[in-house]
């Protein structure tokens, strides 16, 4: 399946993502994810749009973080995002936050498919592959 390469992309930490003391605010790195997520999807020909115009949605049932070390204001991060599992209604991803040669950051997702009125539905057969 595609969905099992590692997806690579780069982020400039901006000022407003920042705290007081010029370090990433820590709710970012789940922002950082979603972009991820869905810049992984972008690079396999799908978008979270083919998602919704199917009448499904994913959302995040269950988040983990793990901070290292503090990004910092102007910081050029690496993201990497692979898919860890995919369930008949769920995907788990797993990331990794890297600035320069260290891992500042780990962390993991688990996403589900729901319909518009919340129920779980299987995903989609082009993503299970």
């Amino acid at each position: 399946s595609p969905m099992s390469a590692v997806h690579e992309m780069e982020i400039r930490v901006r000022y407003q993502e920042t705290d007081g003391q010029r370090r990433v605010h820590h709710a970012n790195f789940l922002t950082y994810f979603e972009m991820g997520r869905t810049e992984m999807l972008r690079a396999h020909g799908q978008t979270y749009k083919d998602f919704e115009d199917a009448g499904l949605f994913m959302v995040v049932s269950e988040a983990h973080v793990h901070y290292h070390a503090p990004g910092e204001y102007d910081d050029l991060l690496v993201l990497r995002t692979r898919v860890e599992k995919i369930g008949a209604a769920h995907i788990k991803h797993a990331y990794e936050v890297i600035r320069g040669t260290r891992i500042i950051v780990t962390g993991s997702t688990t996403v589900v498919c729901v319909d518009p009125e919340g129920r779980v539905r299987r995903l989609p057969e082009w993503i299970t592959g």
